[in-house]
């Protein structure tokens, strides 16, 4: 058995595997995966995303256990990989029928009767714009209309891969991030699968079961077959890693009864897709109102250089920056260990030397600024910042974007539970932080929603609007926190109604 891929924790190594999307499959993984693909008959596996091989080496143990020799065939970009594969135990020969060249936007000809992969994780933010365009005129070309930018390239993988699949039952198992099912690019992307596939299953995991320990994201395993879309689908949760009851249990073709370490749901695929395959089943929708009719969300502000614009009280004294550039801010969600930002939290940042300042110049010419601000703003023009990716897009390259500060902020991603936060002080959020600004400014009322925002069970509607990561972690966007549900009684016994400005936005004209 392959040993764990071993995580740089941070630095240029880490940035190269955000780069490249490269992390190991663990061999228990793989070899479920696999068995999938391997029980409805093929004598052959494509791997579109080769690497290092972890599939390949599967499909060797798994065709064994089956009594056949499988024919390994791929594809791979990056050359150096499949020497990584070959340091880990490949041959030559099994390595003999991969083509080195783009499997997404050069697709090897024919069709294939199972295709297994770990396609590369880009963010869409990491991807060029040439590429991005071309990507969009794909899932144009394929499902009839373009996915939203922000899909990464797996996404493209998973399309591509789909296309190629032999029509005679072919069978595909796809392991990839939970943003597959729950982007703002999802429901366009499963409701043309579900109407051309069968989705046969989806596996998640729990924290402690990750196939990828130390890696900020939620992984699931997709199983769909070319074959008469089924009004149901199977639904695991793995709750132990590596044992061989995942294996089992796609071997047998999902007859296999796991007593332990999988736990499998029958779900309605119309429920499925509307909770988000990613989810446990909700077969109860929540009941009441949603956020937007009581508040609006923006997200925190984008400096694009935090280490220049979010200063120390010592740094910007050193600088003698005036205080009428400078704005109470808070960045990280650790700054924030409760649910409140008051002046006692902001003294004690400050005692430690976290940053609370926002540098916030105007858009007026830089020799109109005070010398002091002038100078600094030169400095940031040395260490290049204007032609950052974010900042480039100003004009001028310094002036800050501007909120108005939110008397509720959500900490929408962080390393203990999400959750809405009262900003007592007064302060403007970075991007750590979405911006909630109720629909009235009624001291009563804020109180009110305040109440309701901080109930358990409103909490508990999250994960039904956020993107899962690692070590349950959710991501919650802005207009998906406006879709949040507040549970009706929960509303109702805050005495919360609903803003006079937000009626009359509802009325027909």
């Amino acid at each position: 058995m392959r040993a764990q891929q071993k995580l740089p924790p941070s630095g240029p190594e880490r940035e190269a595997l955000r780069e490249k999307g490269q992390f190991w499959t663990p061999d228990w993984v793989a070899e479920a995966m696999v068995g999938y693909v391997l029980a409805g008959g093929s004598d052959s596996i494509f791997d579109p995303a080769v690497g290092a091989g972890a599939f390949f080496r599967a499909a060797r143990v798994v065709g064994q256990e089956l009594g056949r020799r499988c024919s390994l065939l791929g594809t791979e970009v990056d050359p150096q990989a499949l020497k990584e594969g070959q340091a880990g135990g490949l041959s030559e020969s099994d390595l003999g029928l991969v083509e080195v060249r783009d499997f997404v936007l050069d697709p090897p000809a024919g069709s294939f009767k199972a295709i297994v992969a770990n396609p590369p994780y880009i963010r869409h933010h990491r991807l060029p714009k040439t590429l991005k365009i071309k990507l969009r005129s794909l899932g144009m070309r394929i499902i009839g209309q373009p996915l939203d930018g922000r899909a990464g390239i797996h996404v493209y993988f998973l399309l591509r891969s789909l296309q190629l699949l032999d029509p005679a039952g072919g069978r595909l198992a796809f392991i990839v991030p939970a943003d597959t099912c729950e982007g703002v690019f999802a429901p366009i992307l499963w409701n043309w699968v579900s109407r051309h596939y069968r989705i046969d299953a989806v596996v998640t995991f729990d924290p402690e079961a990750s196939p990828f320990p130390g890696v900020d994201t939620n992984p699931l395993i997709i199983m769909i077959r070319r074959a008469t879309p089924a009004r149901q689908f199977l639904w695991a949760r793995c709750t132990e890693a590596g044992t061989n009851t995942l294996k089992r249990w796609t071997l047998s073709q999902f007859r296999y009864r796991p007593k332990r370490g999988l736990v499998v749901h029958r779900r309605d695929l119309t429920e499925g897709l509307r909770t988000g395959l990613s989810r446990p089943p909700c077969e109860v929708k929540p009941v009441g109102p949603s956020l937007v009719e009581f508040a609006t969300v923006l997200r925190g502000i984008a400096t694009g250089a935090n280490e220049f614009f979010f200063m120390t009280q010592k740094q910007a004294e050193a600088l003698a920056i005036p205080r009428t550039f400078l704005v109470r801010a808070i960045g990280r969600t650790r700054d924030v260990p409760g649910d409140v930002i008051d002046e006692k939290l902001l003294a004690e940042l400050d005692a430690s030397g976290r940053p609370t300042l926002l540098f916030c110049p105007d858009g007026r010419r830089l020799d109109c600024f005070p010398a002091a601000v002038r100078r600094y703003l030169k400095e940031g023009e040395r260490k290049g910042l204007p032609q950052r990716p974010l900042i480039a897009t100003r004009r001028p390259w310094y002036k800050m974007e501007v909120r108005k500060a939110p008397p509720v902020l959500f900490a929408y991603l962080g390393r203990r539970n999400a959750r809405f936060v009262r900003n007592l002080a007064g302060v403007v959020p970075l991007t750590g932080f979405l911006c909630v600004y109720p629909r009235s400014d009624d001291p009563v009322f804020l109180e009110k929603l305040w109440s309701v925002l901080s109930h358990p069970a409103t909490l508990a509607n999250l994960p039904l609007v956020g993107k899962s990561y690692g070590s349950g972690c959710i991501k919650v966007e802005p207009r998906a926190l406006e879709r949040l549900v507040l549970p009706e009684d929960v509303v109702r016994e805050s005495g919360l109604a609903m803003p006079l400005r937000s009626v009359q936005e509802v009325l027909p004209l």
